[in-house]
């Protein structure tokens, strides 16, 4: 079981040491360890203590879910826990995200986990969710399926080519700096969906979208009340020591013109 448990723990450090394109010598320098005693530990020949796990897991920047991964496979116990949002313990953080979602309005904020579930947003995400088929909603929306989807919000985006595209970016970089085998699934699903029906959005002959701003691809909605631009930026909580805090993250967007911004003021107000 031990010479298991040493082959194990190896081969996992080891994986993600290659996916952070890392040599042996690399790593070592990183976790202060040598180069000697690396390789004994990938290759099962020595048993690395609890305190070396945790220094080549921050080393690695190997996101805290997957370190409590590493610390059973080497036969410890795990170091973080993972709380529910309804936790007691977590009081101050639904405080902090229901300040930052209210203070945030009149424009969209959302939070969501770790695979873009969502869990909870404001009163102006009514803006992005209008029209949304109730089978996109169910069990819980999730961020990729309600954009990329055709009988989502890609159906009424002015440049869905480039918003799908953008998205799929950002969400292979994230499966290929986990590894994570649910986030490789949904990537693969979204992937495959189809661009709603009535072509590909905007192109080079449209003035607004040829037209030079500080955001290359922003979301271009078609409304009742007109076409809405919006850009997005993600914030995080910082020096998480909970799983689950870790893994969430908040999605504020932003009025990129004027007309944007006083519509959303508007329906706020109405």
């Amino acid at each position: 079981m031990d010479v298991k448990r040493q082959t194990r723990i190896g081969t996992l450090l080891r994986e993600w040491r290659l996916r952070r394109r890392l040599s042996q010598l690399d790593l070592a320098l990183l976790a202060e360890t040598s180069t000697r005693h690396l390789s004994c530990v990938e290759t099962g020949r020595s048993h690395p203590s609890r305190t070396m796990v945790l220094r080549l897991s921050t080393a690695l920047d190997v996101p805290l879910r997957e370190r409590n991964t590493l610390l059973v496979a080497a036969g410890y116990a795990p170091e973080y826990r993972e709380s529910g949002l309804d936790d007691e313990t977590m009081a101050s953080v639904r405080s902090a995200l229901d300040m930052m979602l209210t203070s945030h309005e009149p424009y969209p904020a959302v939070v969501v986990d770790r695979y873009w579930n969502v869990l909870t947003g404001n009163r102006a995400m009514s803006v992005l969710m209008d029209g949304i088929p109730a089978a996109l909603l169910e069990p819980r929306p999730n961020v990729y399926r309600l954009v990329l989807h055709p009988d989502g919000l890609s159906a009424r985006l002015a440049n869905p080519d480039e918003v799908r595209a953008l998205f799929l970016e950002r969400l292979a970089s994230q499966t290929n700096a986990t590894g994570d085998a649910e986030l490789r699934a949904l990537y693969e699903e979204v992937r495959g969906y189809p661009l709603p029906a009535g072509g590909r959005g905007a192109g080079a002959a449209d003035e607004k979208a040829a037209r030079p701003g500080p955001i290359q691809v922003p979301l271009r909605i078609r409304t009742p009340f007109g076409e809405l631009s919006l850009f997005g930026t993600m914030a995080t909580f910082g020096a998480p020591a909970d799983v689950t805090l870790s893994e969430m993250a908040i999605e504020l967007f932003y009025p990129l013109d004027e007309f944007t911004a006083r519509t959303l003021r508007a329906l706020a107000a109405a």
